[in-house]
């Protein structure tokens, strides 16, 4: 394996080899992908395509729907990270309702909900709960704390997505992928064995990346080098171990089941979700069978940039009705979102 930068940065940008299709699947290497201008230090045969990683992008707009529904209930408060109070659903979002007069506060932590709801027992609230692996342990302890300290006015809506069966839906369904960049964060807690089937199953290369230029860079370089052989290199062992982190998925276990889930654009994946068990579901503030995905502009192919069919510049809404300022679809919302990352390019 190469060690030096300036060796990584020489070997990617002369690669003359096979053209290779490479896709992260993690809004924050989409991010810092675009942030540290990696692709421009590629060769023309190294395409870095940008995969459903960003957890609100795949969020469906049946779930959106029902967060706007719940917003008008009287003495309903919906809590939610920054980014989802702009995700449009199929008629509105929660920035419109929240102009509209519906109670929507955003919050850094989920935690936050609980201190919320103690200081204000006449309300009800309700946390929005989306994501992947990294951050469902968080949503375990926030049940665990509601639990043990007999919180009443506290429930979640769940849109929680689980990276393996994603992964392996794409390369399924016609995605010319030659080799993922693992997502860091997510492979924290799932370890690095659990891409290990894949990789075997369809002779690809995977590689655990962190996020700075000469950790991306690295993982890249292993990629291309293991071109063609099912194996899985962890490039980021000071926090990343092949278990993962089993304490966490533990407490998972304990609150949450696996459960078919429809990702947005893509529809239902076997087995890629999770939802509070049964005995917790009076916690639940309707989850189940939020299916439904209709796109608020019709000629949005966010469905198309997530499975790395296209490039989002190849979108015909791309920077023209589509901005951050004016997002017509879920890729263009955050900023771990592939379209609007491709805006900084």
């Amino acid at each position: 394996m190469i060690d030096n930068l300036s060796d990584l940065k020489k070997y990617l940008a002369e690669y003359d080899g096979p053209d290779m299709n490479i896709m992260e699947v993690c809004g924050s290497h989409t991010a810092a992908i675009s942030k540290l201008g990696i692709r421009s230090l590629v060769s023309d045969k190294i395409h870095l395509l940008s995969g459903p990683g960003c957890p609100v992008c795949v969020t469906p707009s049946a779930y959106i729907d029902k967060l706007t529904e719940l917003s008008k209930k009287e003495n309903t408060i919906i809590c939610t990270f920054g980014d989802m109070i702009r995700v449009p659903g199929s008629v509105s979002s929660l920035a419109d309702e929240k102009g509209n007069g519906a109670k929507v506060k955003m919050v850094y932590s989920p935690m936050d909900t609980l201190t919320l709801a103690k200081n204000d027992r006449e309300n009800n609230y309700i946390f929005a709960a989306v994501g992947f692996e990294t951050t469902t342990p968080v949503y375990a302890l926030l049940i665990d704390t509601i639990l043990k300290e007999n919180i009443k006015n506290v429930k979640i809506l769940t849109a929680i997505k689980t990276m393996p069966e994603v992964i392996n839906y794409l390369l399924q369904n016609g995605a010319k992928i030659d080799g993922f960049i693992a997502p860091g964060h997510v492979s924290v807690i799932t370890g690095t064995k659990v891409y290990e089937p894949i990789a075997k199953e369809y002779s690809i290369p995977f590689g655990v990346a962190g996020f700075k230029g000469p950790e991306l860079l690295t993982a890249i370089t292993g990629i291309v080098k293991n071109r063609n052989k099912g194996i899985v290199e962890n490039y980021y062992p000071s926090v990343v171990r092949d278990e993962g982190n089993i304490k966490a998925r533990n407490l998972i276990d304990k609150y949450f089941d696996k459960c078919d889930a429809v990702w947005r654009g893509m529809g239902l994946i076997v087995n890629s979700g999770r939802i509070l068990k049964p005995e917790y579901s009076e916690l639940d503030a309707g989850s189940a069978d939020l299916n439904d995905d209709h796109k608020l502009n019709r000629a949005c192919h966010c469905d198309e940039v997530l499975m790395g069919k296209i490039t989002p510049d190849k979108c015909p809404l791309f920077h023209k009705v589509c901005t951050p300022a004016t997002p017509q679809g879920a890729c263009m919302v955050s900023t771990e979102g592939s379209c609007h990352a491709w805006m900084t390019l």
